[in-house]
């Protein structure tokens, strides 16, 4: 059954790539935004997202909530629509459509040759982020969780490589062994920590617990690693603001509970800032 939902997917995102591609980035963003709003909830369900929303005590009413939720599948579809322009953000042939603050802090990074961890979460188009990074000269690598479909994941994996971050490790003991061979070559680290991670800790979120990565937390106690929070927001549609912030220097006393937490409370901030913009789909608090 799971099969035949995952062609189905296949074929329908397939399909509306194509036309993304043929109708250029600004009416395909904006296409993506409609085709989001009608069929987002057939494929995630609503009420766990209301769920999600009520435990973070984001809304100040279900009407709130719902609004949140139809701008979010807008936003989903949108940066689904974006996947086809990879390439050009890569060329520069869109970067009037992205502006960029704290690049003083990449290249504070490049001059005293440091490796560092950046941290974000699924916000808006959050591809743009590690890329941006890499093209201001970082040597990285970029942590990523296989999508579910195997079909659409082997499209995904190759855009991720070819235009996002040519180093891409895969969640599991396989890519830890190879974010430990990155890492021995001097290559900084990039990754989200909104998601559920079964072998994570669990550390408040909103104020409720979460099974969090600890791998940020780890990394800093292990090599004393800076961790630079990145944030991408959207504005006026088409236009995004992307925000690198000031380099963290954990003190090595706290514990990796204690760092973790903290990272959740930037987190935090973040999808307070533009909850609409934040996608609410994952099952966080199971």
């Amino acid at each position: 059954m799971k099969i035949i939902k995952y062609i189905f997917e296949f074929i329908f995102i397939i399909t509306f790539f194509f036309i993304f591609k043929i109708i250029g980035f600004k009416n395909a963003s904006n296409l993506g935004e409609i085709v989001g709003k009608k069929f987002g909830p057939f494929f995630r369900s609503n009420s766990k997202i209301i769920d999600n929303l009520e435990k973070s005590n984001i809304g100040f009413s279900m009407e709130d909530r719902k609004k949140i939720i139809d701008n979010m599948w807008g936003n989903y579809g949108r940066i689904l629509s974006e996947y086809m322009f990879l390439r050009q953000f890569r060329n520069n042939n869109l970067n009037h459509f992205l502006e960029i603050r704290g690049l003083n802090f990449l290249e504070e990074i490049k001059k005293n040759n440091e490796q560092a961890i950046f941290i974000s979460g699924h916000f808006n188009n959050f591809e743009l982020m590690a890329m941006e990074i890499e093209k201001a000269g970082i040597n990285l690598s970029a942590i990523y969780r296989p999508l579910n479909n195997p079909f659409l994941n082997i499209i995904m994996e190759r855009l991720r490589k070819k235009y996002i971050c040519k180093n891409q490790v895969k969640k599991g003991k396989s890519g830890t062994r190879n974010l430990i061979n990155l890492l021995k070559k001097n290559v900084s680290v990039a990754l989200m920590i909104d998601q559920r991670v079964s072998e994570g800790e669990s550390i408040k979120l909103f104020n409720r617990q979460a099974k969090t990565t600890t791998i940020p937390a780890q990394l800093t106690k292990k090599y004393g690693y800076k961790i630079v929070p990145v944030y991408i927001e959207r504005f006026n549609k088409i236009h995004f603001k992307l925000s690198i912030e000031k380099p963290i220097e954990f003190d090595q006393k706290l514990s990796i509970e204690q760092i973790s937490f903290e990272l959740n409370k930037i987190l935090e901030r973040m999808i307070s800032k533009n909850p609409d913009q934040w996608i609410w789909s994952h099952d966080r608090w199971k």
